[in-house]
């Protein structure tokens, strides 16, 4: 698997600081190489040329070109010609050190884009890198100091990200001293690999460098594998009954409700790696929904359409399993379907779930997050406009997005492991199953860019089924799962769920990310979660109160769900019941379809 992390970016002045200081301890003052008296002011014609050409290119491009919003932020941004001249001028004075050999090698440890000795040996490649880094810096100290509203702000450095990424000089053959490198040894073959992966790209995945080889992947075989049977189809969804695999089981089951974004294996990875695969082997009847991959024929399915079929199938499951209600876990934006639903049945008296889970679950978008940055009206409308042409969101494009917020980890890693150095991509489970993608319904996706604009969900301004949900209302015991690394949906974010509903509610914080919060098989040594008392209102104050556990959340889960589930009674024999026969398999066929 090619080397790739996260980008680690210091604070905004803690590198040069600590540069200058060290250059300051190291070279005498005479070695100082002399500023032109008007450099600032020659910069800073320059630098007013170049705004009037950017707010210019902004205004000549049509709304479509920027869907997003990030060339309006960026012009934000270089509107201020004396801040850029200033911080030119700095960068200038940076860069005639840094080519005179007085600033000393700071390499972030874990920035895999220069982890070769010869960023730090070669004269050349040091100042080369050095110079990209002090620009990279001094880009993104821009947006500091723009101050913008954060929703503009965040737009803004997501579009200096995806800038100074693209042109960090490990990306091309002939600055990145790895692929010379391999060119070296192998004869010139491992460029010659990396064009045919680069065609291949183009043809196969839009022009992507691929992150994964799904064809070791075969759902139903290694991923996905978990026995059981479908025992409800409907045109929106299939309904999985797994096998238990204890003697007793307990009498209520628990449904899991995955993302209409995603294949729901995620929470059946692979064998040792599925959540359900643990959840059967601790007595816990369970089932999963699997949603249809809809096309544009069907892009007129809104929330209360998946909020139908969705109650079709909790009802199927009390006539199998005797008991009236059941355990619901809502997972990623599954959980938002889980929440509407949950405010329905209070708004209309019933109860048909005992208690719900929240894995990587935000309800409350009040907060900043990455992908609050683009909830204004003029973004959403662009959105909501692009998915009703084709009538579907197309996964593939989400999916690009989703990379775009970490570039170097699941961009670049990729583009310079397969494009420069000519490897092969990597096997692993959880890449296979993330580009495995689907499509959303444009009126679904309308409805939860609502909820994601206006924040209706928390504010009880959402209405399901013709009533309005109000989550106050909602009094079931929730279990609400986060991740401290997350940055899809950030922690405190998901923290705020417990705030929302009105029954009592347990924490859990992961140690480490979005998918990895999900796929953490008990028992996992490499991970660990926080517990703490019932949450406040303050996130950062339970976090303080909290208790570190080793190994995964899903072994407090079992715990936690096992006393909401019932006496237990002796494991069915046969899936299904007398009315609902199984009619496949699992994994059924909506996952299989393209």
């Amino acid at each position: 698997m090619p080397r790739g992390t996260a980008e680690e970016k210091p604070s905004p002045s803690g590198r040069s600081a600590a540069r200058r200081a060290a250059s300051a301890s190291r070279a005498p003052a005479a070695a100082e190489p002399p500023v032109p008296d008007d450099l600032g002011s020659r910069v800073s014609a320059a630098v007013e040329d170049f705004v009037d050409l950017s707010l210019g290119i902004r205004e000549a491009l049509p709304p479509s070109v920027d869907g997003l919003g990030l060339l309006g932020a960026l012009a934000r941004v270089v509107a201020r010609p004396r801040t850029v001249a200033r911080k030119s001028a700095g960068l200038a004075v940076e860069l005639a050190r840094i080519g005179l050999g007085r600033v000393p090698v700071d390499y972030a440890p874990r920035d895999w884009r220069f982890a070769n000795a010869a960023w730090s040996e070669s004269p050349v490649f040091r100042r080369l890198g050095q110079s990209y880094l002090a620009w990279h810096e001094a880009m993104h100290e821009l947006v500091d100091e723009a101050d913008l509203d954060w929703r503009t702000e965040a737009r803004a450095r997501f579009a200096m990200t995806l800038l100074t990424t693209a042109a960090a000089p490990s990306n091309f053959v002939l600055t990145n001293p790895d692929a010379l490198e391999r060119a070296f040894e192998t004869g010139g073959a491992s460029l010659a690999r990396g064009l045919r992966n680069i065609g291949r790209d183009l043809v196969e995945n839009k022009g992507m460098p691929r992150s994964v080889d799904r064809s070791h992947f075969v759902v139903g075989v290694n991923q996905a594998a978990t026995p059981g049977s479908v025992v409800y189809r409907d045109d929106v969804l299939e309904l999985v009954q797994y096998d238990p695999t204890t003697p007793t089981v307990f009498a209520r089951a628990s449904v899991v409700i995955p993302p209409q974004i995603n294949r729901f294996y995620v929470m059946d990875m692979a064998p040792g790696r599925s959540f359900v695969e643990h959840a059967v082997s601790q007595g816990i009847q369970t089932f999963m929904v699997s949603w249809r991959n809809p096309t544009r024929e069907q892009g007129h399915w809104n929330l209360d359409t998946y909020l139908i079929s969705l109650e079709a199938a909790l009802e199927v499951v009390a006539d199998i399993t005797g008991v009236a209600d059941a355990n619901v876990v809502g997972v990623c934006a599954g959980g938002i379907t889980t929440a509407a639903y949950l405010g329905y049945l209070a708004a209309i008296g019933e109860r048909r779930v005992h208690s719900v889970s929240f894995a990587v679950t935000l309800l409350d978008f009040s907060q900043p997050t990455a992908l609050g940055m683009l909830s204004n009206p003029e973004i959403v409308g662009n959105a909501v406009a692009e998915s009703s042409r084709g009538g579907v969101l197309d996964g593939h494009s989400l999916g690009n997005l989703f990379a775009a917020l970490r570039p170097n980890e699941l961009v670049w890693n990729y583009w310079v492991a397969n494009n420069l150095l000519g490897n092969d991509p990597p096997r692993f489970d959880i890449l296979a199953w993330n580009a495995d993608t689907t499509r959303m319904p444009a009126a679904l996706h309308a409805d939860f860019l609502t909820v994601f604009l206006d924040d209706d969900l928390a504010k009880g301004k959402l209405h399901a089924l013709g009533c309005p949900v109000d989550l106050a209302a909602v009094e079931i015991d929730s279990f609400v799962v986060a991740g401290a690394t997350d940055h899809l949906t950030p922690w405190r974010s998901c923290y705020a769920t417990t705030q929302l509903l009105g029954g009592s509610s347990e924490f859990v914080l992961c140690s480490s990310g979005h998918v990895q919060s999900l796929v953490n098989p008990a028992g996992n040594t490499k991970m660990s979660y926080l517990l703490g008392d019932e949450p406040g209102p303050d996130p950062d104050a339970w976090r303080a109160a909290a208790t570190s556990h080793p190994g995964s959340w899903w072994e407090r889960w079992v715990e936690w769900v096992s006393a909401r589930s019932g006496p237990r009674r002796s494991a069915p024999k046969r899936r299904g019941s007398r009315a609902h026969v199984p009619l496949d398999l699992a994994p059924g066929r909506y996952v299989l379809e393209p």
